[in-house]
């Protein structure tokens, strides 16, 4: 039981970055990114095929997908901004099947759908198989405070009140002088790298990966990690992630109760499941379990509370 909840931790970990990556650039930035699972993927067979077919050693491809996540989100960035916002989430998604479909049909290389082995692992061979797990859940949340910090600390920066006005009116922030396609660029390709290592992250925790596993289900689940948590709240999403691979794991044990239940339906159940959740907290919080908050100038509010008094007086 221990090594099943070390297991579902980990796997939480790797959604919550995926999560954090897509609100710096959809819940700060308004950039709809539907093509998170070709992200993912370009970061896990990266970091395999470098280790599995080239040999490197973990400690460089691991570095290798995430700065693959980064040219790539920045290159789709560059060239798809001058898309309307419809549009461009169409070109995310189509980077997405894009990838997958490489990953399945290049089988010279990839293996296809039978699967690539990797048998690299990060501090291989430095503790013992049942310590093993418990160490890499350690690596992983190290990640997801590192990528907690950084969009953290680009929240509550000018950059984040930038990125905030692009997303409510890129127009006016232009206008206001302010570089709307290089902030764009720039936070799509962080985006990316986020995204990239936490493929690399699963590559190598699982050691066989395959095209299957990165459907666009894998972008539906991260979008309501974030919704139900709240859009723009990092602390909220975090709870968002957590609580949608609950859902998704602890669904897994109720065919054990339910005879009538195959896996095909049980399957189908979580994803009911998460969708009542996820129309249930809209209807009663809008905006997520812990909402954006928002930022208000204090000049201002004493300014009012000065014109007020002038007013009574």
């Amino acid at each position: 039981m221990t090594a099943y909840l070390v297991s579902m931790l980990t796997f939480t970990g790797f959604f919550m970055i995926l999560a954090l990556a897509l609100n710096l650039q959809w819940g700060m930035t308004g950039m709809v990114n539907f093509g998170i699972a070709g992200f993912y993927a370009l970061g896990a067979y990266t970091s395999g095929l470098l280790t599995a077919k080239l040999g490197w050693p973990v400690g460089l491809a691991m570095p290798t997908a995430v700065a693959a996540g980064f040219v790539a989100g920045g290159l789709i960035a560059l060239l798809s901004l001058r898309l309307r916002e419809d549009f461009f989430a169409i070109v995310t998604l189509g980077f997405g099947e894009i990838m997958r479909l490489i990953a399945l049909n290049e089988d010279e290389i990839t293996e296809g759908p039978r699967g690539l082995k990797i048998d690299a692992r990060p501090f291989a061979g430095m503790f013992d198989r049942e310590l093993y797990p418990i160490v890499y859940l350690i690596l992983v949340a190290s990640v997801v405070a590192l990528a907690f910090i950084v969009v953290e600390c680009i929240r509550r920066a000018p950059l984040g009140r930038t990125l905030r006005a692009i997303r409510e009116d890129d127009v006016v922030a232009e206008v206001l002088g302010k570089n709307v396609l290089l902030h764009r660029v720039t936070v799509f390709a962080i985006g990316g790298a986020f995204m990239g290592a936490a493929g690399a992250l699963y590559a190598h925790y699982v050691q066989n990966i395959s095209p299957e596993v990165f459907m666009p289900m894998v972008a539906i689940f991260i979008w309501m990690s974030v919704i139900v948590g709240g859009a723009g709240n990092n602390w909220g999403l975090l709870i968002g992630a957590g609580i949608v691979m609950t859902i998704l794991e602890g669904t897994r044990f109720i065919g054990d109760f339910v005879d009538i239940l195959d896996a095909e339906k049980l399957s189908a159940l979580r994803i009911i499941l998460i969708g009542t959740l996820l129309i249930i907290i809209l209807r009663v919080k809008q905006g997520g379990l812990l909402p954006e908050q928002r930022f208000t100038y204090k000049g201002s509010q004493e300014s009012g509370r000065t014109e007020t008094q002038t007013s009574n007086a």
